[in-house]
Formats: structure tokens, sequence, C-alpha cells
């Protein structure tokens, strides 16, 4: 037994811990949990906790469905909301097959294969996430069938008073509580959004972050009567929520991604980084942005970017270069804006990563960058400039992904099949919904 394993342990008999919680998620990224007695934690780590895989969206197929669910020590944390008497705890699990091999069809260990892709290259991945929400008066809708934001405050307001204040200040408090460092938080542009960016962190502890991240929001919102969404576009009039998230590639303590006196003090990697992302981002765009209501973001306007596009300090652009600070090149990094909320993060992270390594191994050249507002743009000029579209719908998504063969290479055959299964059934329903929109525009004319 190692000594993460022995930390955990103890700390459980110490906290008097009852309940500990196994997590990890489906293929789309929902949260599954299962609840273990605090005496059946050693054997878990010894041995994984046994369950039906066949239940859990894209694990399992029927005849293979017995699977293994090993916690990971480190990832260990007392969930501070579930109270201080009969405490609970904590950890995400590696999904494993019953012969004790990684699963092929766990998004974790998607991410962790391209992880160690890049470590074979000599990177590691740091990720900072810039994460947007709304905060909503309830669940329900109000009498014109639309969510009821708390306020009707802006970018960067003070609202006296206000409710999103109170919750950001406990959001924060409790998200440190679990070891999650957070930047800075603020209201966005939205009545009732706000936004939480999380410190950078490798990719891997980031995408296990924003699973907590969303589970503490929730919960927050639940115990201060409101209710917190990720919904990437709830609102027509207002702007969706995205995950815009910067990335960076070290190789040992050297920000590779900075060149001293280069264009934009971008490194020859960065500039083919970048380039892997912008060429393969039709093929991933499924993935970053996986439903129906995710188009309605990217092509809603309020600043989402919709084209394939990079720039410095261009907040149209896909891609943006932030600002060079003097000084400071060990922060060169990227922003890609396409992400939703709501996207499962280990699968965002593996084709994001995924295309940048390509881009890196193959050594793509960079077209130039975009100083324009892109959106201001007329679409010949944009063709003009290269700008093609992102896919337009989640029917395009899926068929662009589907033709895709460095998605395959990527999540591995399991999980891209199994993603694609998923998206086709939710787009087949969805388009055969009569909406309140054409009831309206065609009943009393048709």
């Amino acid at each position: 037994m190692d000594r993460q394993q022995e930390f955990v342990l103890r700390t459980i008999e110490e906290r008097d811990v009852r309940f500990v919680r196994l997590w990890f998620t489906d293929v789309v990224g929902s949260l599954k949990s299962v609840a273990l007695a605090p005496a059946e934690v050693e054997g878990a780590f010894e041995e994984g906790l046994g369950f039906d895989g066949s239940s859990i969206e894209g694990l399992a197929r029927v005849f293979e469905s017995d699977m293994l669910a090993q916690p990971d020590p480190a990832t260990f944390q007392i969930l501070p909301w579930r109270g201080e008497t009969e405490a609970t705890s904590r950890m995400f699990c590696d999904i494993l097959t019953p012969d004790g091999e990684p699963s092929a069809a766990d998004p974790r260990n998607v991410l962790k294969r391209n992880l160690a892709k890049a470590a074979d290259m000599g990177f590691t991945c740091y990720t900072h996430p810039e994460i947007e929400f709304y905060l909503l008066k309830s669940q329900q809708p109000g009498p014109d069938g639309s969510p009821v934001p708390v306020d009707e405050g802006g970018y960067f307001d003070h609202v006296p008073g206000g409710v999103a204040q109170d919750f950001r200040r406990t959001a924060v408090t409790m998200l440190e509580s679990v070891g999650i460092s957070v930047e800075f938080s603020h209201h966005e542009a939205g009545p009732g959004q706000n936004e939480i960016d999380l410190r950078y962190a490798d990719a891997l502890q980031t995408a296990d972050n924003i699973m907590t991240f969303r589970t503490v929001i929730k919960e927050v919102a639940l115990q201060q009567g409101t209710y917190a969404t990720f919904m990437p576009k709830p609102f027509t009039a207002h702007p969706g929520s995205g995950m815009h998230t910067h990335f960076s590639l070290f190789e040992g303590d050297t920000n590779a991604f900075y060149e001293a006196g280069a264009e934009f003090q971008l490194s020859e990697t960065a500039r083919q980084f970048i380039a892997g992302i912008l060429k393969h981002a039709p093929e991933f765009t499924a993935v970053t942005n996986q439903f129906v209501n995710s188009y309605k973001r990217l092509w809603g306007g309020g600043e989402a970017p919709s084209y394939l596009s990079w720039g410095h300090n261009n907040r149209s652009a896909l891609v943006r270069v932030p600002l060079y600070k003097p000084g400071k090149g060990q922060s060169a990094r990227i922003e890609y804006r396409g992400i939703d909320s709501a996207a499962n993060p280990y699968l965002a992270y593996a084709v994001l990563l995924g295309a940048g390594l390509k881009g890196i191994e193959e050594g793509y050249q960079l077209p130039a960058a975009a100083e324009d507002d892109i959106w201001s743009l007329s679409s010949a000029e944009r063709r003009a400039m290269g700008h093609d579209p992102l896919p337009a719908s989640l029917h395009d998504a899926i068929r662009t992904m589907e033709d895709s063969e460095l998605m395959p290479q990527i999540l591995g055959e399991q999980v891209f099949e199994h993603f694609l299964r998923n998206k086709r059934a939710e787009w087949q329903d969805y388009r055969l919904q009569v909406t309140p929109y054409e009831l309206r525009r065609n009943l009393g004319i048709l």
C-alpha cells in the first residue's frame, strides 16, 4: 500500500468519515457516484469495486458488462457541503476491465492516454479554465416560458445586496476547502450570469476540478434557494456560457510556447499547436460543443467564436493569444474560446491536446492572425481570409466528426463510436420535436 492510500485510510478514521463516494463520468460527462462504507475502501484500493458497466452510457456493451472502479487516492477530499457530522468524502476513479487493464471507454483514461503521448514528446500540459454559468431563481421557467435570472446585473457589475456576490463568496470558499484554487470570480455579461476562473493546473487535475466545480456550484445554489445551470444558451437574448481554456506546454521547467523576440513572443511549437487546433476544430466540435443547444451559443453572437481564426488579444477569434506581459515568459499560453461549460472536460481536453500535438508532429503551418472583428466581416471577406465556419448545428458536427481520421485515434474507437451514437440519438430526438417557435410562427398563418 502506498503513502497516499495510507493517508486516505488514516484520514477516514481520524475525521470519522462515514461515506466515501467514488466518482467517475460517462461518455458525455455526467457525474456518476457510488458510496462505499469506510471498511471497504482498503479492498477497493487493492482490487477495485465491481459494477455493471453496461448500465453506464458508453462504458461497456451488455456482453462485457463487468467493470472495476479503481479509486485514485490523490483525489481524496472531504465534501464540505455534507456537513461535519457523519462526514462524506470523495475520490475520482479510473475504470478498469476485469483483468485490471485501463478501460478504453473511460473518459478519464482517454485524457490520460493523450497526456502520456504529450509526455513521450517531452511535454507537460497545463490548463486554466474560465467557467461561466447562469444563476436562476429556480429551475422552473417564468410566465413567458423563459428562465428567471436572480438579478439584472451585467459584466463586472457589483449589485448592492446582490444574491450573486453572496453566492460567489460561498462557492469560492467551498472550492478552496476541497483543494481547488480560484483565481478570481465576477458577474458576467448576462443577467444572473457568473464566471469563476480556476488557477492553472495540469490537464488531468483540471478536468477533475471541473467535475467537482460543477457539483459545488449546484450544491451551493440549492443551499441558497437558487438554481445554477451550465446550459450553453438558456436565453435567446443574452450571451451563452462558455469555458474558455488557456493551454500551455512545458518542457521541464521551460514554457515551450515562449520565444523571446518572436511575433507575439510565440515559439514555433506554439504556432504549430494552434495550427493543429484550427485544422481539426471542425472535427472535434461535437465533443467541445456536444448538445443541440450548444450551437445556439456558437452562432448566437455575444463574443462566441464561430469561425476558424486566431489572433493576438482578438476576442472574436476561436484561438486567442493573450497580451504578453514583459518578463513573464513562463505565462505564455493560448486560449481556446469554443468550449461549452457543459462539455465533458476529459474528452474536450483530450481532443484539443491531441489536435495540437498533431500540429507539432506534422509541422503544420499557422495562417496569418486575424486582426479584424470576424463577426463584422462579410461572408466573402471571411472566405477570402480563410476563416471557415465551425459546424452550424449538432448534425453538422456529427457528420464532420464521422469523417475524421484523427478523432478515433485520439478518443479510441470505442469512445468515438459510443459518443457518436449518443449524439445521433439526441439529434434524432430533437428534430422530431415541434417547438414553440414553429407554433408561434406558423400556426396562425398556415
